[in-house]
């Protein structure tokens, strides 16, 4: 009887658990459709902590904290959908622009921004390699900028950071994924003053002395 009693407590609460989380994640998917992500990321956080392995509202909540301008916890949210999913090519894409940010945030350090963009590229890639028939040819585009950031960055860091030979190797992988999206876009001419950018970019790296 009174195993009874205990299994049917905890369906009881089981029940109780799951039909809060649906509510918090309601709650989140709605605020997320009337663009409010900050009330999106509370109901989404609420419902991760009733069960931290539901990869749909960690997925949201990574959402809603990259459109928040809060990267870190964007990343962290990402991670832990990555971790449940490892073939969501959307959730490695919004990681590493989230990590992109970070990466150009010049209240970190070299070090940190070496980490992020680097990161960035790593997701970029890997959203790449799950989805290689991207229609709109996303990932391709951002990691293009990514590898300009990257390039820049290496030519203008500090130290050990400095590094005209990488920044080069970044510079040219910059053109190449942009050259690839103009090549199935001819007529995305906002593809072409990219590629006019990273090439002005490479030649300033090319001519330095040092």
């Amino acid at each position: 009887m009174k195993l009874q009693v205990i299994i049917s407590f905890l369906v009881i609460a089981s029940l109780e658990n799951a039909a809060a989380q649906n509510s918090y994640v309601k709650l989140g998917q709605q605020a997320l459709m009337d663009g409010d992500f900050k009330a999106a990321a509370a109901q989404l956080e609420r419902a991760c902590l009733v069960d931290s392995t539901n990869a749909n509202a960690l997925w949201m909540l990574g959402y809603s904290y990259y459109h928040s301008e809060n990267y870190k916890k964007s990343i962290a949210a990402f991670t832990k959908a990555i971790a449940i999913n490892q073939t969501d090519a959307n959730a490695y894409y919004y990681r590493g622009r989230a990590k992109a940010y970070l990466g150009k945030d010049n209240q970190l350090s070299a070090a940190e921004k070496e980490k992020y963009l680097v990161g960035a590229i790593f997701d970029l890639t890997k959203a790449i390699a799950i989805d290689p028939n991207d229609s709109q040819n996303k990932y391709l585009q951002t990691r293009g900028i990514i590898y300009r950031d990257y390039g820049i960055f290496k030519l203008q860091a500090p130290g050990r950071y400095y590094d005209k030979v990488r920044a080069i190797k970044s510079l040219r992988a910059s053109i190449s994924d942009f050259e690839k999206v103009l090549t199935e876009n001819p007529d995305r001419f906002d593809i072409s003053s990219l590629i006019d950018l990273s090439r002005l970019k490479l030649d300033e790296a090319l001519a330095r002395k040092y």
